[in-house]
C-alpha cells in the first residue's frame, strides 16, 4: 500500500469520533489447549451481565470456534466483511447475555497475508461501526503468529492465560519476550486457568515473574485463577458458557470475580480509546 493512502486512511479515522472510550482486550496464551477462548468467552457473559455493552471478536482467523462453542450459526463472518461482501453490523450475531460476537471463518487468511485493499475494507467496517460498545475482548489464535502479534500490539490490554504445564509456560514466556524486545510491549496480565487451587494458581503465576524479572524489562499483574472445574466441560456440550449453564459452579464464580475486576480497569480517555483508533494501530501494525 502506498504511503499516501496509508496517510489518508489514518487521517480520516482520527476525524471521526466514537461516543464514548472502548476498552479493548487481547486474550491469547502461548499455546494451544489452556483454556483461552473459554476464558474469552466466560468474562464477556460475565461482564454483559453485570450491564456492559461487550463484542467478542473472533480473531481465530484461521480455526474459528467461538460461534461453535456457543452453539451460534453465523450466516456470514469476518472474511465477508474484510472482502468488503458485508458490514460489520451485518456479521454480528447475538450471543448470551447480549454479547455481540463477530464471527471468524476456518481457513481465513491471516492479518499478514491481507491484501492493501482488505486491510482498508477492515478498517473501514470498524470506523463506521455505530453500535455502543463498553468492551471489546479480542480472543486470539494460540501461539505465536502475526496476526496474534498485531492484535496484541493493538489492544490496550494483553490478558495472557495460562496452565501449569511446562508447554504453557515457556510458551507464553516465548510470546511475552517477542512482544517486549521486538514490539516494545512492558505490562501483561497473566491469569492462571485451569488450578486444583488459588495457592497453585498465585505459585504458577509466580513462576512466570521469576524468568521475566530475570532476562525482561516488564510487569506482569496477577489477574486471578480459574479453577479446574469438571461443570467447564459439561457446559461445552451444552454449546454454552459455564457462567450461565452452571452460575453456582467453581469455575462460574470464578469468571465473575475475574469480570468485576476487568471492570475496574482504566480506560483510555483519549483518542486512543475509542474504538477506530484500535482498528487504526491494528492496521499500521500489519504494515
Amino acid at each position: 500500500m502506498s504511503e499516501t493512502t496509508s496517510m489518508d486512511q489514518a487521517a480520516g479515522l482520527r476525524r471521526m469520533t466514537s461516543s464514548h472510550p472502548v476498552q479493548v482486550i487481547a486474550v491469547t496464551s502461548g499455546k494451544g489447549g489452556v483454556g483461552k477462548t473459554n476464558v474469552s468467552i466466560n468474562i464477556a457473559v460475565s461482564l454483559a451481565n453485570q450491564g456492559k455493552q461487550v463484542m467478542v471478536m473472533d480473531a481465530d482467523l484461521g480455526l474459528a470456534n467461538i460461534d461453535i462453542m456457543l452453539g451460534l450459526h453465523p450466516k456470514y463472518n469476518l472474511a465477508h466483511v474484510i472482502s468488503g461482501e458485508r458490514t460489520l453490523e451485518e456479521i454480528i450475531v447475538q450471543g448470551p447475555a447480549g454479547v455481540m460476537v463477530v464471527p471468524a471463518s476456518s481457513g481465513t487468511q491471516s492479518m499478514a497475508e491481507l491484501t492493501p485493499l482488505q486491510h482498508a475494507g477492515m478498517v473501514q467496517a470498524f470506523s463506521e461501526l455505530s453500535l455502543d460498545i463498553d468492551v471489546l475482548i479480542v480472543d486470539t489464535a494460540a501461539g505465536i503468529t502475526d496476526s496474534v502479534v498485531s492484535f496484541t500490539r493493538a489492544a490496550q490490554e494483553v490478558v495472557v492465560v495460562v496452565c501449569d504445564e511446562p508447554s504453557s509456560i515457556t510458551d507464553a514466556y516465548a510470546m511475552i519476550k517477542l512482544l517486549n524486545k521486538e514490539y516494545g510491549l512492558h505490562r501483561f496480565r497473566v491469569l492462571s486457568n485451569m488450578v486444583h487451587s488459588a495457592q497453585e494458581g498465585r505459585e504458577l503465576f509466580f513462576k512466570m515473574v521469576k524468568v521475566t524479572d530475570r532476562f525482561l524489562d516488564v510487569t506482569l499483574d496477577f489477574m486471578g485463577s480459574v479453577p479446574y472445574d469438571e461443570y467447564l466441560r459439561k457446559a461445552l456440550q451444552k454449546q454454552k458458557a459455564v457462567v450461565d449453564a452452571y452460575p453456582r459452579s467453581k469455575a462460574a464464580m470464578a469468571f465473575k470475580t475475574l469480570a468485576k475486576k476487568t471492570d475496574n480497569w482504566p480506560i483510555p480517555r483519549d483518542a486512543g480509546g475509542h474504538l477506530e483508533f484500535f482498528v487504526e494501530r491494528l492496521f499500521h501494525n500489519t504494515q
